[in-house]
C-alpha cells in the first residue's frame, strides 16, 4: 500500500503486484501511445541495473506525485522508490524524508513528472513474493523474446511498501499494468507480458518528455481555495519539476510543494490572476522562463472539490 504524508490526509489503496498475472491473449498496443523516440539525452544519461515489479493503478484522489490518473495523458506510467533502507522493513519513514542517505529515488516528489526509458532484461522464473528477508529474483531469471524490448514511462507515483522491491534495491520500479503491453522491439509490439510477468531485471535512465506535444498545463487540485489554499498540480512537462515561481507585486515568490507531491504546489498568495514560471528537474525555467497566467475556475465555486480541476492558461512570450 502506499501513502502520502498525513498532512494530505490521503491514503493510496495500491498493492505492488509482484506475483505473475494470469491470463494471454493478443498483443496490446495502447491507443494513442506515441512510438519510442531515441534522444541523445537517453544515451548519455547514466543507466541504472534494476527489478521490475507492476500494479493496477493510482490510488485515489491522486497518486504520490500528486496527479489523478485521468490526468496524467498516459498509461504508461511508474513508482519509485520513497526510501532507500535495505533490509529495514520496519514502519515506512516519516514524509518527506529528512534524512538524504535514506531517501530513495523519488527523492521528495522531486524526480515526478520526468520519464524514465525502460529496457527488459531476463524474466524471474518463479512467482516473486517481495517477503522482507527473501532474496530477490530468488529462483534465478531467464532471458526470453522481450530481452531488450523498450518503453517510455512516466514517474507519476511512490512505493513505500514494507517489502523487499521498495526497500533493497534502490533503483526498484514499479510499472502500470497498462504498460506491460506496451513495449517494443525493432518496431514491433512484443505482446502482453504480464502473461508471463514473473517480474524482470531491467536496465532504465531518464529521458526528456517522448515526442513532446503542447505546453504546460496546470489545475487545481482537491481543496483549492483562492482565500487560503491555492494548490496547483502541474503536469506535460518536458522534464520534470523542481519548483514553481509565482509573480506577486511584481517579484517572483517560490512556491511551497505539497508535502512530498512533486507535482503540486500552494502558491503564495496575492491578488488575482495568477501568474506562475515552472523549473525543471535539472532548475533550469521551463521555455526560458515562459509565464502562465490563470485564474480560480468558476465551476470551483468558493473551493475545490474535484481531485484535478483544469486552469484555462494564457502563456507568454
Amino acid at each position: 500500500m502506499r501513502t502520502v504524508p498525513a498532512p494530505c490526509a490521503l491514503l493510496l489503496s495500491v498493492a505492488c503486484l509482484v506475483s505473475c498475472a494470469d491470463g494471454g491473449g493478443a498483443p496490446i498496443v495502447g491507443e494513442g501511445e506515441s512510438p519510442v523516440v531515441q534522444t541523445d539525452e537517453a544515451l548519455t544519461a547514466p543507466t541504472h541495473a534494476a527489478f521490475a515489479s507492476n500494479f493496477d493503478g493510482l490510488g485515489t484522489p491522486y497518486g504520490g506525485c500528486g496527479v489523478p490518473q485521468g490526468a496524467l495523458g498516459t498509461s504508461n506510467f511508474v513508482a519509485l522508490n520513497v526510501q532507500n533502507t535495505p533490509h529495514d522493513y520496519s514502519q515506512g519513514l516519516p514524509r518527506p524524508v529528512m534524512n538524504g542517505e535514506k531517501r530513495g529515488e523519488f527523492d521528495n516528489g522531486r524526480n515526478c513528472g520526468r520519464w524514465v526509458r525502460v529496457t527488459i532484461g531476463d524474466n524471474c522464473t518463479k512467482n516473486n513474493s517481495g517477503k522482507p528477508g527473501v532474496k530477490i529474483c530468488e529462483g534465478g531469471a531467464v532471458a526470453d523474446g522481450a530481452n531488450g524490448a523498450t518503453l517510455d514511462l512516466l514517474v507519476a507515483d511512490s512505493c513505500q511498501d514494507n517489502n523487499a522491491w521498495c526497500r533493497d534495491d534502490r533503483y526498484h520500479l514499479d510499472l502500470s499494468r497498462a504498460s506491460l503491453g506496451h513495449f517494443r522491439k525493432n518496431g514491433r509490439n512484443v505482446g502482453d507480458l504480464a502473461a508471463t510477468w514473473g517480474n524482470r531485471k531491467i536496465s532504465w535512465n531518464y529521458v526528456a518528455a517522448p515526442s513532446y506535444r503542447g505546453d504546460v498545463e496546470v489545475g487545481f487540485g482537491q481543496g483549492a481555495d483562492p482565500r487560503y489554499y491555492l494548490n496547483v498540480i502541474v503536469t506535460n512537462l518536458p522534464n520534470g519539476i523542481r519548483g514553481v515561481d509565482r509573480l506577486v507585486n511584481g517579484a517572483w515568490v517560490a512556491a511551497t510543494m505539497v508535502g512530498d507531491l512533486g507535482q503540486a504546489y500552494q502558491l503564495p498568495n496575492g491578488p488575482t490572476p495568477y501568474e506562475i514560471r515552472v523549473r525543471d528537474a535539472d532548475g533550469k525555467l521551463v521555455f526560458g522562463g515562459r509565464q502562465y497566467t490563470f485564474g480560480f475556475p468558476a465551476s470551483c465555486g468558493a473551493k475545490c472539490t474535484s481531485a484535478y480541476t483544469h486552469a484555462a492558461v494564457s502563456v507568454h512570450p
